[in-house]
C-alpha cells in the first residue's frame, strides 16, 4: 500500500486473537509513533473450537464483519505498510487455513498465522517498556482467548529485553471456559474455580520446572484484556480508561484479592460488576484463574498492568526495523 506524496506515512498492526480483533493505526513520531486511529471488537472467534475443532459459522461471520471494518480503515488512513496476525485460534482450527484464504477474498486483508513462540516475542516487544527498572529477570505474561504465552527476559543493557526461556499453555479465557463448564451454587463455584487452576497449573509445569529463584527482586508484567479488567475493578473504576490502566503497578495481594472475589460471584452478580459487564461475564473467572496461577508461578510482590502488547510489537517492527 503507498500513500499518497506528502502525506503522513501510516503504518498499521492488526491483532486476530481468540476472543477479539483489534487494530492499530500510528504514524512515527521521535523513537516511537504516534497512535491516528485503532479498533477494538469482541468477536469470540474461538467460540465452541475445543468441542468441534473448527471455527463455527456464526463466529467467522462476527469476524469477518469486525474485519471489514478494519479493511475500511486501512484505507482510508492510506497506510503504507501494515502486517495482520492471527493467533491460537487460527493455529487450532481445521479450517483455519481456509478461513485465512476467505477473509482475504472478502476484505483483502492478508492474515499471517503465527506461531505461539513469535507471538510472545511479540507480546514482549509491545509491553517491555513498562518492566519495572530491576537487576534479576522479569516474567512478562499474556493471558489470550486460547492460550497464555509466558516469556523470561532480562532487561538489563540494550533497549529490548533478552528473552530467557518462554512457555505457551493451551489455556486461555475462552479455551478454559469452554473446559470447565459452569456453577450455580458457591460451594460449585468454589469447586469450579478450583479445578481451573489445578488445571492451568498442570499446563504451567514444564516451565515451572525449568525456573531458579532469582537473584534480586522479581518483576511480573501482564498484557490482556484479562489484567487490565481486573486492574480497573482494583481502583473501583466506574468505566475503562486506559490512561489510568496501562502502566499501572498494582500490589499482587491486591490482584488475587480481586480475583478470588471475582470467582465466587454468580454471572449475573459479574455481569454488574463496572468494566466486567456481560459482554465478559463468562470469561473473567478463567482469566482470574489463570492469573493466580501465574502469581504462584513467580510469586512477585508487585505486578505491572499493560494496556499494549502483540499490535505495539508488529508497529515497532515495521516502523523502526527492530528484531527482538
Amino acid at each position: 500500500m503507498r500513500g499518497r506524496p506528502g502525506e503522513a506515512r501510516h503504518y498499521a498492526a492488526l491483532d486476530l486473537g481468540t476472543n477479539n480483533c483489534r487494530l492499530l493505526i500510528a504514524r512515527p513520531q521521535g523513537a516511537g509513533f504516534a497512535v491516528v486511529d485503532a479498533f477494538s471488537r469482541i468477536v469470540r472467534l474461538g467460540e465452541g473450537l475445543a468441542t468441534s475443532g473448527k471455527l463455527s459459522d456464526a463466529a467467522i461471520e462476527r469476524t469477518i464483519a469486525a474485519l471489514r471494518i478494519c479493511a475500511e480503515k486501512l484505507k482510508r488512513r492510506h497506510v503504507i505498510l501494515a502486517r495482520s496476525v492471527a493467533t491460537e485460534a487460527c493455529r487450532q482450527a481445521s479450517n483455519g487455513s481456509a478461513f485465512i484464504e476467505r477473509v482475504y477474498r472478502e476484505t483483502g486483508i492478508a492474515l499471517d498465522i503465527i506461531t505461539a513462540e513469535e507471538e510472545a516475542r511479540l507480546a514482549v516487544l509491545g509491553c517491555h517498556a513498562l518492566l519495572e527498572p530491576g537487576d534479576g529477570p522479569a516474567l512478562v505474561f499474556d493471558i489470550g482467548g486460547g492460550s497464555t504465552e509466558l516469556v523470561l527476559v532480562d532487561s538489563r543493557g540494550g533497549d529490548v529485553p533478552r528473552i530467557l526461556d518462554w512457555h505457551s499453555a493451551p489455556w486461555g479465557v475462552v479455551s478454559l471456559t469452554e473446559a470447565s463448564g459452569s456453577a450455580e451454587t458457591a460451594e460449585d463455584r468454589a469447586a469450579l474455580y478450583a479445578s481451573m487452576r489445578a488445571r492451568v497449573a498442570e499446563s504451567f509445569a514444564p516451565f515451572a520446572s525449568r525456573l531458579r529463584t532469582p537473584r534480586g527482586t522479581r518483576r511480573l508484567l501482564g498484557t490482556s484484556g484479562t489484567v487490565t479488567t481486573l486492574a480497573s475493578v482494583h481502583l473501583g473504576l466506574a468505566a475503562y480508561d486506559r490512561s489510568v490502566v496501562d502502566g499501572l503497578i498494582v500490589p499482587a495481594p491486591a490482584m488475587r484479592e480481586v480475583s478470588q472475589r471475582i470467582s465466587g460471584m454468580s454471572m449475573a452478580e459479574r455481569s454488574q460488576v463496572p468494566c466486567i459487564g456481560s459482554e465478559r461475564a463468562d470469561l473473567v473467572v478463567a482469566g482470574c484463574a489463570i492469573l493466580e496461577t501465574i502469581l504462584d508461578l513467580w510469586p512477585a510482590e508487585r505486578l505491572g498492568i499493560a494496556d499494549r502488547g502483540i499490535r505495539e510489537g508488529i508497529l515497532r517492527r515495521l516502523i523502526n526495523g527492530r528484531i527482538l
